[in-house]
């Protein structure tokens, strides 16, 4: 047989997205290149087919545009009726999810896919709306216009002129299992807007003067061509790799796009997208820190965080880092993840700055080797405004500053006052230097700059002749000031550059030592409590936020197991299952149950209801999802370093608590074979060691109950001595099931007493005497043996057992020794017989419930309880037993019982 290639075998991926696409409903798509083409007139006519042939379909939504032949359509189909909500004064309708939900259709017609949500909604988007219905298992039809998808939104802005607001990201489509192009000429969508067919005459005429030119039509229609086609040509690739079809393949590689805080990243990464679709390959977007001598402002970390957002809706693996070099940096990235071709945007620097600096683009292409470079045209886009404000990263400064930095120019000025006459001018104006370096180190690089200049202006006044003045007699000074000014604006600028990477370095270091502290913490708890606890006390540090770990109780419903804000104390995160917390009980909990529930963020800063105080993220595993993180946001749009930290913590989180629901299954997996083992044993006890007496009973009564006057009188004895030992012999089997059980339940309780060793083994051999008495029994007892106390049944049971098993395993003409020896704080009671022994494997084990050695349990019939349950009466009483192999054969089973630990005892005789 031929050995499959790498090429031909099933992609794991492709299978497990097959796999998880099963449960989930099929999405398809009427898709257009504008509107007025027929989609959702297409779409009726194709769910009046479904309801014909008998599939249970509604509508969901629709928008008819008061469209006539639309309406007649809508005419004889289910319709969920919409809810209303209140926005603004104003009553709009709006989709009822919930009712849809409750219904549970097998299909369900949502018309206009990109379409933004009335204010209130649950989700912000209705393509999320939509994807709640996927989950649920409801198939959905849709209908979408070419324009609307995100990475096409700058090239249809390009073609029309017209920026779309309402886009939807491009995984939408391409996890959709059917989508069905609906196009029509362009002569006749312009027939049909003259005719009012798809606006109303005054918007049609506006429509026909700017969007719907005849050209802007073909362009259109050429994309939404090549986007479908792209979509055939993908579908065609995954059918030639699923039936093992040879044919050409892209090479493997990644295309990557540098993304930085200018709104023109937007268009770079939506070119990015565009190019490893055509190229079939995976993409990343990469954002490098260079070194800075201030920190990003807040705008600037919103459009980051908007630009590296924008590529993960687009299907990017977004990262983040840290670097000197720029291009370095980048192509370390390039190389590590096998990126052929790089996306960056074609810098607007002047003439005169190209003459004395290459840019970014100009050293990597000299330096990318075999990597393409693709260099995008620079074209500022519109910001949007962000949904939620951000803090600067540093504090601005204030007067504050100033005047402490003004404060040590003063301070270094006295001094050189005082000593101006024994230290040189120079020495003085090196003094100036400490306010410089120490209030970039302490307050920043404006108040440095303005302590370099109080200074200058202060030696000019006070040391430079002619003094009290600020003019100059000696020409050379000014140079000195000149040089002075460099010097101190360097070292402010980069004393404050590396106290920012200190402080970069120190907050990456607290995050990674974090995550290892709670890590190896971790490794060996399987207590839940405490794992929760440590978790929500080492998130809510690194974080700087409030963190609350929720798990379902018995019942399934949420519960606040632990929570904890930054710097308070540990003992408050230990809390499991308050059912007072506010998430508990408030509209906080309605959103984590929602994401509970379909494994996916909401929350604070995400476009699903955002109107949360926290961001929650599902404790997810592969396989399940085990509870949810909330972390309190407060004015902060998080930025892509926080999403991965937050998503590292989450992750981390899930493995701990699966961890320990697997060991409590374990654990009950493991009781379960226990119980299935004592109940086989049981069985088998029940089967070999009961029907074998009770039998010899039933024959021996059926006998003399038939034949009485047949059986002389010592023949009749015979029998009823037979019913008499197997009546015993099963009441012994019974009794050490009992007390097997007893121990086990923890039920057995010592009635402790003065007991006399002699008269329990002397009634223990009696209850035997039928089985001893054609055998010699050995036994020596001092004279001088102490009382003992203890419970006198439970030791004569143990005596009768081993007694019983000396039996059972040796000749029956050889003797039994029964020794008692008196140690200092014990008494020594062995019991020995000259059988074949104990095989050396088997002496660490015959006191285990249910074992017997494999070379005797054929001949002789027995539980394998007896030697435990003696084990587990001399253990109760504080003793030990043992056994082992005499030296000219046969074996020694010996216990102990203390004698002195419960005070002084009479001695024999006394009471």
């Amino acid at each position: 047989m031929q050995n499959k290639t790498p090429e031909q075998r099933p992609n794991p991926d492709v299978l497990l997205e097959k796999i998880s696409k099963a449960a989930r409903g099929k999405l398809t798509v009427f898709l257009g290149a504008a509107a007025g083409v027929g989609k959702t007139y297409t779409m009726l006519e194709v769910a009046h087919e479904r309801l014909r042939e008998g599939t249970d379909i509604v509508l969901g939504w629709i928008e008819t545009h008061g469209r006539q032949e639309t309406e007649k359509l809508v005419v004889g189909l289910p319709i969920i009726p919409v809810k209303m909500l209140e926005y603004r004064g104003k009553q709009l309708s709006e989709m009822d999810i919930d009712a849809i939900l409750a219904r549970h259709p097998e299909t369900v017609l949502v018309d206009e896919l990109a379409h933004t949500n009335v204010g209130g909604s649950r989700h912000v988007r209705r393509f999320q709306d939509v994807e709640e219905f996927l989950a649920a298992g409801i198939n959905v039809y849709t209908t979408l216009n070419i324009q609307h998808i995100e990475s096409l939104n700058d090239v249809v802005a390009q073609i029309t002129g017209i920026i779309v607001k309402e886009t939807v990201p491009d995984y939408i489509i391409e996890q959709a299992d059917n989508v069905q192009l609906i196009d029509i000429p362009p002569e006749e969508l312009i027939k049909r807007l003259k005719e009012g067919k798809v606006y109303v005459p005054g918007q049609a005429e506006q429509a026909l003067r700017h969007f719907f030119r005849p050209g802007n039509i073909n362009a259109l229609r050429e994309l939404s061509l090549r986007f479908t086609a792209s979509r055939v040509d993908k579908e065609l690739n995954e059918y030639m790799r699923e039936h093992r079809i040879d044919g050409p393949w892209p090479a493997a590689g990644r295309v990557m796009v540098c993304v930085s805080d200018s709104p023109f990243s937007g268009k770079l990464i939506r070119a990015a997208r565009r190019l490893a679709t055509g190229l079939q390959t995976e993409w990343l977007a990469v954002h490098i820190e260079p070194a800075r001598r201030s920190p990003l402002g807040g705008p600037k970390l919103d459009q980051i965080a908007r630009n590296m957002r924008l590529a993960e809706e687009l299907g990017a693996q977004t990262f983040s880092s840290a670097g000197e070099n720029l291009t370095t940096e980048l192509l370390a990235v390039a190389r590590d993840h096998n990126v052929t071709a790089i996306v960056i945007g074609k810098p607007r620097h002047s003439r005169l700055q190209e003459l004395f600096s290459s840019s970014v683009v100009d050293k990597l292409i000299r330096r990318s080797g075999g990597i393409n470079i693709y260099v995008i045209q620079a074209d500022t886009e519109s910001t949007p405004a962000a949904r939620i404000a951000t803090v600067p990263v540093d504090r601005q400064n204030n007067w504050l500053d100033y005047a402490v930095s003004f404060a040590m120019v003063t301070a270094v000025t006295i001094l050189g006052l005082l000593f101006r006459s024994k230290v040189e001018f120079i020495n003085i104006a090196f003094l100036y230097l400490l306010p410089v370096v120490m209030s970039a180190y302490w307050r920043g690089r404006w108040p440095s700059y303005f302590a370099a200049i109080s200074g200058i202006l202060l030696f000019d006044f006070l040391f430079v002749p002619p003094i009290f003045t600020f003019t100059v007699e000696d020409v050379r000074y000014l140079w000195s000031f000149v040089i002075f000014l460099f010097v101190a604006f360097v070292i402010g600028g980069q004393t404050e550059h590396l106290r920012h990477e200190a402080s970069a370095a120190s907050l990456r270091e607290k995050n990674t030592r974090a995550l290892f502290h709670f890590s190896r913490e971790i490794a060996a708890v399987i207590d839940m409590g405490a794992i929760v606890s440590e978790m929500s006390i080492q998130a809510a540090n690194a974080l700087n936020r409030k963190v609350a770990v929720l798990l379902p109780d018995d019942t399934g419903l949420l519960r606040v197991w632990a929570a904890h804000e930054p710097g308070a104390d540990k003992t408050s995160a230990e809390y499991h299952g308050n059912t007072n917390d506010p998430l508990t009980e408030s509209a906080e909990a309605a959103v984590a149950t929602w994401v509970f529930q379909h494994r996916q963020v909401a929350g604070r800063s995400t476009e699903t209801l955002p109107g949360a105080q926290y961001l929650y993220l599902p404790l997810a595993t592969r396989e399940t999802t085990v509870g949810v993180l909330g972390i309190l946001i407060v004015e902060k749009l998080i930025t892509p370093d926080q999403r991965q930290l937050m998503d590292a913590w989450a992750g981390l989180g899930a493995i701990a608590i699966e961890r320990v629901k697997l060991t409590e299954k374990a654990r009950e997996a493991t009781l379960l074979l226990e119980s299935d083992r004592l109940r086989t044993a049981l069985l088998n006890s029940i089967s070999h060691e009961l029907r074998t007496p009770l039998a010899s009973i039933i024959g021996a009564a059926s006998t003399l109950f038939e034949a009485e006057s047949v059986y002389s009188l010592d023949e009749r004895h015979e029998l009823l001595e037979s019913i008499k030992e197997g009546a015993n012999r099963m009441d012994r089997v019974v009794a050490n099931l009992l007390d097997t059980a007893r121990m086990e339940s923890g039920m057995m309780q010592l009635k402790t007493d003065w007991c006399d060793i002699e008269d329990i083994i002397g009634t223990a051999l009696r209850r035997l005497a039928d089985q001893t008495k054609h055998r010699l029994l050995e036994i020596n007892i001092p004279d001088d043996t102490p009382l003992l106390r203890g419970d006198c049944v439970l030791l004569e049971q143990t005596i009768l057992n081993l007694v019983d098993n000396a039996l059972k395993y040796s000749p029956p003409d050889s003797p039994i020794a029964i020794m008692v020896n008196i140690r200092k704080d014990s008494l020594k009671v062995s019991i020995a017989d000259r059988g074949s022994g104990i095989p050396q494997a088997d002496l660490p084990h015959i006191f285990d419930k249910f074992y017997r050695s494999e070379q005797r349990q054929l001949s002789i019939r027995g539980t394998g309880l007896g030697l435990s349950i003696c084990k587990g009466i001399v253990e109760a009483h504080g003793g030990s037993i043992w056994a082992e192999n005499r030296a000219d054969g046969g074996t020694i089973i010996s216990f102990t019982v203390p004698v002195t630990a419960h005070g002084n005892y009479p001695k024999p005789g006394e009471e």
